[in-house]
């Protein structure tokens, strides 16, 4: 009976000693596994947010942003994946052989000839709302598959094709100017294999490169390929920082290209000035389209510029408008600045409205210049200066730095009063010509 009374407690303890190894070792897997997805998520990915990573993680340009990537369910929506090449090339791939591809994986994609090396930038079903954003007719789109994820061997080739990119373009721009051919080649890409490599050029005028391609041909033994691109295009390949301090628009989100006027500078009253509305391609800015429309719904109330306003004194002529306060410029001189009247829109109709029933206003203005209350920093914030708190160095002793202040504001107040009395001169001899004028 004892025998088996320790035979019992033996097999008891033995129970309870492998439950606790089970749980102890489950306790440890589970934790190893917490260890493993806490750096994956944190090594995977630029936003660092969930293990797909919901945003940009790619040194490409123009990556979109995967707004889709927490809802798992559509990624199964579509074997086809988004694959980018240097640059804003991009293509769409077939994933048929369920390779399980996330955003930033290298793979080997199908080309022609041989294959290419490109970076996996958007899956699932946002990439079938890219096809249609691309307008990509799958009747005639040419489906091509993915091969596999790139391995040790292709990454060292697609990089040692890489290398040569530079020199190739060096030597093919004089290439070109000896044949004497009116064309800029700005960007050389090579496939992956290093069996093909794109020139992308830049021509005012038809080139016939036929000769060129032999040549090319012949002295880099790999297969040519020419695409001809815009200064846009070009501006947005090679990239840049703008004039208001961010990454240029066409490199950074801008993937199609609408033609820009000097219309949309005049309807926003832009200067026309050559060198501050050209961009780094020497084309006009793209981003003057930008608020063009909204500029132009604004002044649709506005009324005719073209039409002078007749007043008993002069007759004024649109100089500018200021759309944000409602308000337009008018010059006593068409074709130059002078004698400057701001009024308001309304003001602007209702003068127009006299003058068509052959009425003059006395002025253009319905407050004299003098009553005018001018809106300025003091009277809106209610202080007195920005430098009120700043210690005045004073020069010698005390009463010669009062004597000279005193000095200085008694010469600046007979300059003033000078000044005021040449500002009324001024206006009495235009009046009084005007006058004798009609």
């Amino acid at each position: 009976m004892e025998a088996e009374k320790k035979e019992q407690q033996d097999n008891i303890q033995k129970t309870e000693s492998q439950v606790d190894l089970g749980q102890l070792n489950s306790a440890t897997n589970e934790q190893s596994f917490f260890e493993k997805e806490l750096d994956y998520t944190l090594n995977t990915g630029e936003c660092r947010m969930n293990i797909r990573g919901c945003c940009r993680n790619t040194s490409k340009k123009l990556s979109v942003y995967d707004w889709l990537c927490d809802l798992p369910e559509t990624i199964s929506d579509t074997d086809f994946v988004e694959v980018q090449f240097k640059n804003t090339r991009k293509g769409y791939f077939l994933n048929s052989t369920k390779i399980d591809l996330t955003k930033g994986d290298l793979v080997a994609v199908e080309s022609n000839p041989g294959h290419d090396i490109g970076e996996v930038t958007l899956t699932g079903r946002l990439v079938l709302l890219q096809m249609q954003k691309a307008h990509i007719n799958f009747d005639k789109f040419e489906i091509r598959r993915v091969y596999r994820k790139a391995k040790p061997q292709d990454i060292e080739k697609y990089e040692e094709a890489k290398s040569r990119e530079q020199e190739t373009m060096i030597r093919s721009r004089q290439i070109a100017e000896e044949l004497g051919l009116n064309m800029k080649i700005g960007d050389v890409e090579y496939q992956g294999d290093g069996n093909k490599a794109i020139f992308y050029y830049i021509a005012d005028e038809r080139v016939d490169f036929r000769q060129l391609i032999k040549v090319l041909a012949e002295v880099f033994k790999v297969r040519i390929e020419m695409k001809q691109i815009g200064a846009r295009q070009e501006a947005g390949r090679i990239g840049g920082i703008g004039p208001c301090g961010r990454e240029l628009c066409c490199a950074s989100w801008m993937s199609s290209f609408v033609s820009v006027s000097t219309n949309a500078a005049r309807v926003q009253d832009i200067s026309l000035n050559p060198q501050k509305l050209a961009g780094q391609c020497a084309k006009l800015k793209c981003c003057i389209n930008y608020e063009a429309d909204v500029y132009a719904d604004a002044i649709k109330d506005f009324p005719n510029r073209d039409i002078p306003l007749e007043t008993k004194d002069a007759t004024w002529y649109h100089f500018k408008t200021d759309v944000f306060a409602c308000e337009m410029t008018f010059s006593s001189a068409p074709n130059m600045p002078s004698n400057l009247i701001t009024i308001s829109v309304d003001r602007v109709k209702e003068v127009q409205e006299m003058n068509k029933k052959g009425e003059k206003p006395e002025r253009l203005n319905e407050v004299d210049e003098e009553q005018k209350v001018v809106v300025d920093y003091q009277n809106v914030v209610g202080q007195d200066s920005l430098t009120r708190f700043d210690k005045e160095k004073s020069k010698g002793n005390g009463s010669r730095g009062n004597q000279n202040d005193r000095r200085r504001n008694k010469k600046e107040a007979r300059d003033q009063q000078k000044k005021s009395e040449r500002q009324g001169e001024q206006k009495q001899n235009f009046h009084r010509n005007n006058r004798n004028r009609n």
